[in-house]
């Protein structure tokens, strides 16, 4: 019977990071340290980039290529978002290991998944040296994937299929059918649907709700469904097949892929 054959998940926001919060105050004072005023909303907009792409995005906004203008004296260039990003990854580096926590539940759903025979793959918008300090924390707390693909490895990342396609070599993948991508923003659900897999977004733990588990439990229960409603609309305008609140929801709807896979279905017809 056909089966899905491995899962890819992101790190910050979907397996890590609860809110995806360790980026965000990086973004915004790297900004700062420029005289350049950004707000996490605006931060948060591109993230599932490559960070240097992420920069680059945010120079694109109104708001920071007129302060740029008028703080620096001409526009915001190839040359300005590299001058930002000598700076943004050291200091995210530096602060990343505060927000190296699993989500609930993570662990065990990785568990499960191997359990079925499914092998375990994984890509970031993180640089390598970045993800050096997450992994043997990660790997404490029971979450040790099989690969690694971070953004600067290869030539180009998401919204492209790239790291996906060195998933698949990495993992002895030969039919995309039986892959499926688990992020938390619509750059990382691109990312599946240009390789041809199954896409999970992950609604309450990423970039698009953004708040730390207390804060998240804190809200109304109208105030969470506000915020799951509006998190699953732009993970399905990615091309989401499924919506789920977290990581922990997976295994159930790895059952369901399988069920379709065994009826012949592909996951662009989904």
């Amino acid at each position: 019977m056909t089966k899905l054959e491995a899962a890819v998940f992101d790190w910050a926001g979907t397996m890590v990071d609860f809110g995806s919060r360790a980026p965000m105050g990086a973004f915004v004072k790297v900004f700062r340290d420029f005289d350049i005023e950004l707000t996490v909303e605006e931060a948060r907009g591109p993230m599932g980039l490559p960070k240097l792409d992420h920069i680059r995005e945010l120079g694109k906004l109104d708001s920071v290529a007129s302060q740029w203008r008028k703080v620096h004296g001409g526009d915001f260039d190839e040359a300005a978002a590299r001058r930002i990003y000598e700076v943004f990854v050291p200091l995210n580096a530096a602060v990343v290991t505060d927000y190296a926590d699993l989500v609930p539940g993570a662990a065990d759903a990785v568990r499960a998944l191997r359990a079925r025979g499914l092998r375990i793959g994984s890509t970031t918008g993180y640089t390598r040296d970045i993800m050096e300090r997450v992994l043997p924390l990660a790997e404490a707390q029971g979450y040790a994937p099989d690969n690694l693909v971070c953004a600067e490895d290869l030539w180009t990342g998401r919204p492209t299929a790239v790291m996906m396609w060195k998933c698949f070599l990495d993992l002895q993948i030969d039919d995309a059918a039986k892959v499926v991508k688990v992020d938390d923003t619509p750059v990382g659900i691109a990312e599946g649907v240009a390789a041809g897999t199954w896409t999970v977004g992950v609604a309450m733990t990423g970039n698009e709700v953004g708040l730390s588990a207390e804060d998240l439990a804190a809200l109304s229960e109208t105030e969470r469904a506000a915020a799951r409603a509006r998190a699953t609309a732009r993970l399905e305008a990615a091309g989401a097949h499924f919506v789920i609140d977290t990581v922990a929801d997976l295994p159930a709807i790895v059952e369901q892929i399988d069920a379709r896979l065994a009826q012949g279905t592909r996951p662009l017809a989904a």
